[in-house]
């Protein structure tokens, strides 16, 4: 198995060199990323490739089920470098229908150390339990309640010290939710962004 990752690999480079030969040079002079993306770590929902982005061109942290903790020091340290070394434009907090994390905190079993980091997805179930028994059924529940996560991923990013510090200086970046379909192979954006002045208007009103 090993070597034929490292086979696969090696026609991947070769074919890159071939289309063009200053391609791993212009990577390996610059990281310049325009997007930072937090995802979930399914391995069917890989951001470059579901984003049709190149590596280079996006900066990604992934955890089960895309969730987003105040306390992560993981996170908090990526989105950090991607803010203030990076200066990335765009933050993407990106679930997916289907998702086995979502899954998981929905069920009335034991999942080990996954229910710990689960427990804000069984939070946001809760608080928001009306909505979802309008759905039509366990699936589609679950699917909203991905959609949710999201949203709310991206407003705890938005809270975070990181961008709001980014935000008193006028930093342009804007955090974005979207959701992306296992069985379609889209992206949909859930209209849930965030950027500079929000929270003044918040204020405001």
């Amino acid at each position: 198995m090993l070597s034929d990752l490292i086979d696969r690999n090696r026609h991947w480079s070769e074919a890159r060199r071939a289309a063009d030969p200053a391609y791993f040079a212009r990577l390996a002079a610059q990281q310049a990323p325009e997007f930072f993306w937090i995802g979930c770590s399914d391995s069917r929902v890989p951001a470059n490739v579901v984003a049709g982005l190149d590596p280079g061109e996006v900066f990604v942290h992934r955890n089960v089920a895309n969730v987003v903790h105040s306390s992560d020091m993981n996170l908090l340290s990526a989105l950090e470098f991607a803010v203030e070394a990076l200066h990335v434009r765009e933050i993407i907090v990106c679930g997916h229908y289907g998702c086995g994390g979502v899954k998981a905190a929905t069920e009335d079993m034991p999942h080990g150390l996954a229910d710990h980091w689960l427990e804000p997805i069984r939070r946001l179930a809760r608080s928001r339990a009306v909505d979802l028994s309008r759905c039509a059924d366990i699936g589609a529940r679950r699917d909203m309640l991905a959609e949710l996560n999201v949203i709310e991923g991206v407003q705890r990013v938005a809270e975070t010290p990181i961008l709001q510090k980014a935000w008193l200086r006028r930093a342009d970046i804007r955090v974005h939710g979207l959701i992306y379909g296992l069985k379609d192979g889209r992206l949909r954006n859930l209209d849930c962004s965030i950027g500079p002045g929000h929270f003044q208007r918040e204020v405001a009103e």
